[in-house]
């Protein structure tokens, strides 16, 4: 018997569960540059603590918290954001009546990480607060249970409406362009090229797109050298990419441009480390916090008052970020040794940031 009761060795979670039945097994794609499970080798936003501290001969507690009041068009993407810094496993949504609910499992590497992920306890997605809460093992596979048994059974309140989801795809207008969706943040352009290894695809027409934060989104666009040729890739719909299942819609050229020029271009290098700029963006903070709690953290660096800048919501209320800057590009990398270290009880998270986001995040609370 290991550490997780059915899982891997001590220090690594099992692979992801499959979303899907076996009979697509043939599809389930491996790389070496991210395993066969989506679980990259080495990433610059995960936290590797110190190996769980309870009781000899205990077994640790399952690392799943749960998540409600989720805005209905929350992504996968979107909650990974939220537990920026922390290892993720696995993320399920879950759907009741055919529909999102507004609640989420979030499955995390280790059981100390929990304690991380609650402190985003009523901080915001968009304009929703989410409440995070510790959940169980039997409760994550129960939803994993029933997203899979009802999604297959054909039950008449979800197959009218998958139906008519899949017969709007085939009314799309196909251009040669594909988008992806659903793909493990760890995913390369190798790997989709495996993916569709009945067509020969060049790097230059694969986009793997990001978010504004330079994170991978998840989505992808591939474009294919006839619309024929991307008309007959759709037979990859719904399989699988390492554990995860693949969504497939045909785009038009706009989409994929407005895609590719909303994220970051690091296509090359999806783990390559965002640019300072002299400007950090901390994460995590204290209500209470002020601009003196802020200095004294940093205090090996010499800060002016106006250049701590706490930010506030619509309300007026505290966001729990705030962004510094720097007197110089060199004093902000180094600042970053930091990161996820204490004020008060809080850990804090920095991030490097732009003058561009420091504006836009004051404004919001004008």
């Amino acid at each position: 018997m290991n550490r997780y009761g059915d899982y891997g060795d001590g220090r690594e979670m099992a692979p992801k569960r499959q979303r899907i039945t076996d009979h697509a097994s043939s599809y389930y794609g491996s790389s070496p540059a991210y395993g066969a499970y989506g679980a990259s080798p080495a990433s610059s936003y995960t936290y590797n603590p110190p190996p769980y501290s309870g009781h000899a001969g205990q077994v640790p507690p399952f690392p799943v918290v749960r998540l409600r009041g989720l805005p209905f068009d929350c992504t996968e993407a979107d909650i990974s954001d939220f537990f920026r810094g922390l290892d993720i496993v696995d993320i399920l949504l879950v759907h009741k009546g055919g529909r999102f609910s507004g609640e989420a499992f979030c499955v995390l590497s280790y059981p100390t990480q929990v304690d991380f992920a609650l402190q985003r306890n009523k901080q915001n997605i968009g304009r929703r607060y989410v409440e995070v809460f510790r959940s169980k093992k039997h409760e994550y596979y129960k939803a994993i249970s029933y997203e899979v048994s009802d999604g297959q059974s054909g039950s008449p309140r979800r197959s009218s409406r998958a139906r008519s989801y899949d017969e709007g795809k085939d009314l799309l207008e196909h251009t040669g362009i594909l988008r992806l969706r659903g793909l493990p943040f760890s995913a390369k352009k190798q790997d989709i090229k495996t993916f569709f290894k009945d067509f020969d695809l060049a790097d230059d027409v694969i986009h793997i797109t990001f978010n504004s934060a330079g994170r991978p989104s998840g989505d992808a666009f591939v474009k294919f050298a006839s619309p024929e040729d991307s008309k007959a890739a759709m037979v990859k719909d719904k399989m699988t990419l390492g554990s995860r299942y693949i969504e497939l819609f045909p785009a038009p050229q706009e989409e994929m441009d407005e895609a590719i020029s909303a994220g970051r271009s690091h296509e090359d290098d999806p783990n390559e480390p965002v640019k300072h700029t002299g400007i950090l963006k901390l994460r995590g903070l204290p209500f209470s916090a002020t601009k003196e709690d802020v200095t004294e953290f940093f205090n090996k660096f010499v800060l002016a008052e106006d250049s701590i800048h706490i930010t506030f919501n619509s309300n007026g209320r505290p966001t729990g970020e705030a962004f510094v800057e720097f007197a110089s590009i060199e004093d902000a990398e180094a600042a970053m040794e930091k990161d996820r270290k204490t004020l008060g009880s809080r850990y804090i998270e920095l991030f490097a940031s732009s003058q561009e986001e420091l504006a836009e995040a004051l404004a919001k609370g004008r």
